[in-house]
């Protein structure tokens, strides 16, 4: 037998026993771990078994952080994977989701050179595309990443001014600064009242308003979301809270509305381009015909 065919023995014989390690029937629970649950005492933490999924998890997880920061600083991408990851509530956490990601780049980069090996391709295409294949793929799914927290932070932006809004009419009313954030994250199901549940969880753990607020900017990353927290910052300094929260909010509607303008004027000239277009062709032909004749009867 062949080298390469041991190697992938072995491999298929791994993944094979992972797989089947999830499986009740296949791996028994030690009788120490069956009786951990009815134990006095703090609840037990069950052990792993030596092969297994959540032991090659626990393994592998930081070798693909490390690897996986540093492919992504070696392409340009500087803001932390966790920072975007907790930004758009995300289930997963950073070791899992490098581990994700090199785990497909890998099985993309076995797939690549058996397909290469398959279809007999010349050697520069098979290094190209054995190389090309798994950095492909961890930048497709950094990319989606990355759009994900791009598009969150467009949701903040666009739901701010009645955000904004409603805290201003709420502390104008007589309600606390607290009080008015946990009704907006009560009421609410947008971008920023699921950011606004966060917030008020912090605050029950212990943090002050500012506080909560300001780690919610810091990580959001929204330059209107900045000044507005600046703002309810001054909870316990300010007389007219409201009024001030309801100027803040006014300028953050103009901002919107100048995107969108923007966004506007810009299509506007969009619908121009084939317009251009299609009467420049039509054109351009009309006076190549006279000037070919001229140059045919200067020819001669």
């Amino acid at each position: 037998m062949s080298r390469p065919a041991v190697l992938l023995s072995l491999a298929a014989f791994a993944g094979l026993t992972l797989l089947l390690s999830e499986f009740r029937w296949f791996r028994r629970v030690s009788l120490t771990d069956r009786l951990a649950p009815y134990a006095p005492g703090p609840p037990q933490v069950p052990r792993l078994g030596l092969l297994s999924v959540a032991s090659f998890r626990e393994v592998v997880a930081p070798f693909a952080q490390a690897v996986g920061e540093a492919v992504a600083t070696a392409f340009g991408v500087r803001e932390e994977a966790g920072t975007r990851l907790r930004r758009i509530h995300s289930p997963l956490d950073v070791s899992t989701f490098r581990a994700r990601q090199l785990s497909w780049a890998a099985a993309m980069l076995v797939a690549s050179a058996l397909l290469s090996v398959a279809l007999d391709t010349p050697t520069l295409l098979a290094v190209l595309a054995v190389l090309g294949a798994p950095i492909l793929t961890f930048l497709v799914l950094e990319q989606q990443l990355a759009a994900a927290s791009a598009a969150w932070q467009r949701r903040i932006f666009l739901e701010l001014p009645v955000i904004a809004e409603q805290l201003g009419m709420l502390t104008s009313s007589g309600w606390s600064l607290g009080a008015a954030l946990q009704r907006v994250a009560a009421r609410g199901n947008g971008a920023c009242s699921a950011d606004l549940g966060r917030v008020i969880q912090r605050i029950r753990q212990g943090l002050s308003e500012a506080d909560a607020l300001r780690e919610w900017s810091d990580l959001a990353d929204v330059e209107e979301l900045t000044r507005l927290v600046a703002v309810l910052a001054l909870n316990r300094e300010a007389a007219d809270l409201g009024r001030l929260i309801t100027e803040e909010a006014r300028s953050i509607r103009r901002e919107a509305q100048r995107e969108l303008i923007e966004a506007i004027e810009k299509r506007n000239q969009q619908v121009w381009i084939p317009v251009t277009v299609a009467a420049l062709v039509p054109g351009v032909l009309l006076m190549g015909v006279p000037f070919v004749d001229a140059l045919t009867l200067f020819s001669d």
